[in-house]
């Protein structure tokens, strides 16, 4: 079940030029990136968000309502994912990443222009919830098509290492929005940073788009059209196959259900830390930024790792660790909030949490046939992340509000580290270098 290993792929050279890995693998994940940086940046900038868009008599329920519009970037997740994903197994891996690339400009550039609610009404918080559900649908269908590209470019023996490239992709846009975050933080008043800083910050990943299309657009196809034209005459097929594999896809949701729960919350962290710890907005973007990028290296140093040791290992001891020292992490920061416990404490965190995901991202893509790949892997992906992504802030927040204790995002990482331990453990090995050996 599930142990089919990919193929190689041939992929033809673009007027005769040799085909270059790392070119083809930096143009699939700049367009991720930029994607994911204005999809994040929305959470680092929140509270000013819902200053903007939902003013109330209440900071929390201001807080709660712009929550609530980034979780409706998740809700059509799964329909982007099923669509994007399966016009990627039929048509191309291309057209599918330009497309989504293309809705995702739309809706950046529709929230960063909406003006505010004390400007026109009921209307701005529509507009904006209607741009978040179109980036949601697009971002739904870019992981998949992008992380089976990857994996289709890949030389054998170094498969997950450049799979690597998805999850690091995604740090540095959060790298990049935290630094964002930083400098603005740090050069404006805070009515500033309501009135218009965060949309600055919207408007830096909006003019990066032209270079995301035109990166894009010269990618070579990993696909050969006569496949892609027998896959699309398949039309019951994608659904039946991906029935056969039920049990890795079921392992799947719970492993990416786990790991979602732990990068959005940790996303949260520049919230939380404002809101719950009292430290200042520097700080606290500071240590997103030093998070994000501590687990940029983490996504890379986890492929890397991966291919010579097994995706299995670097799934599961890291993961453990994770499990281990999450409480012991929080109980630290919660009693001596300050700039060495918060970057410590949660680049301790970052780093070896960061490392298990790009082991399991390798395993799921190899597992999976390829007609099919893009289309099961950005559905299971885009469903556990609008289930428990989606949710992880607003939860987070409303656990924060019920109990009062500043400890509650630890116990609810820690029921995800359970889980995600539990069905990696469950997962194939799937390395090649593992495969030689038996």
């Amino acid at each position: 079940m599930g142990n089919e290993q990919a193929k190689p792929f041939q992929v033809q050279p673009r007027q005769a030029e040799p085909f270059n890995v790392k070119r083809a693998a930096l143009a699939a994940t700049v367009g991720n990136m930029l994607e994911f940086y204005d999809f994040i940046t929305y959470s680092f900038f929140a509270i000013q968000i819902g200053h903007t868009f939902f003013p109330t008599g209440s900071e929390y329920g201001s807080l709660m309502l712009s929550l609530a519009t980034f979780g409706a970037g998740f809700v059509t997740r799964p329909l982007g994912g099923i669509v994007l994903g399966i016009y990627s197994d039929r048509i191309g891996r291309r057209p599918a990443m330009l497309l989504s690339f293309a809705l995702m400009g739309a809706a950046i550039l529709t929230i960063t222009f909406t003006p505010s609610y004390n400007t026109i009404g009921i209307a701005a918080p529509i507009i904006v919830i209607a741009a978040r559900m179109v980036q949601g649908f697009a971002l739904g269908g870019e992981v998949g098509p992008t992380t089976a590209y990857l994996i289709e470019i890949a030389p054998i023996e170094h498969r997950a290492l450049v799979v690597a490239w998805q999850p690091a992709s995604q740090e540095i846009a959060a790298t990049a929005g935290a630094l964002v975050g930083v400098i603005l933080s740090k050069t404006m008043a805070p009515e500033m940073l309501d009135a218009y800083g965060w949309r600055l910050a919207f408007l830096i990943g909006a003019v990066c788009l032209p270079f995301g299309v035109w990166m894009r657009r010269t990618l070579p196809e990993t696909i050969p059209q006569a496949e892609a034209g027998a896959a699309a005459k398949e039309s019951t097929g994608h659904f039946s196959q991906a029935r056969r594999h039920s049990r890795l896809i079921v392992l799947a949701l719970m492993v990416l259900a786990s790991g979602t729960i732990s990068t959005y919350v940790t996303q949260y962290m520049t919230t939380y830390a404002q809101n719950t710890l009292h430290v200042s907005s520097t700080l606290a973007f500071g240590v997103s930024l030093v998070s994000n990028a501590i687990q940029f290296a983490g996504a890379l140093v986890g492929g890397w790792l991966a291919d010579r040791l097994g995706r299995k290992p670097i799934m599961i001891w890291p993961q453990l660790a994770t499990l281990l020292l999450t409480y012991p992490v929080f109980l630290w920061i919660v009693h001596a909030p300050g700039t060495l416990s918060l970057l410590v404490g949660f680049g301790l965190l970052s780093v070896i949490g960061s490392l298990p995901f790009t082991a399991f991202y390798a395993t799921f893509t190899e597992a999976l046939p390829q007609n099919i790949r893009g289309g099961v892997f950005a559905t299971v992906y885009a469903v556990a992340i609008a289930s428990f992504g989606g949710t992880a802030q607003l939860v987070v927040t409303w656990l924060l509000h019920v109990t009062g204790d500043p400890l509650a995002p630890a116990w609810y990482l820690l029921l995800a580290a359970i889980v995600g331990l539990v069905a990696m453990s469950l997962m194939p090995e799937t390395a090649p270098v593992k495969q030689r050996d038996r």
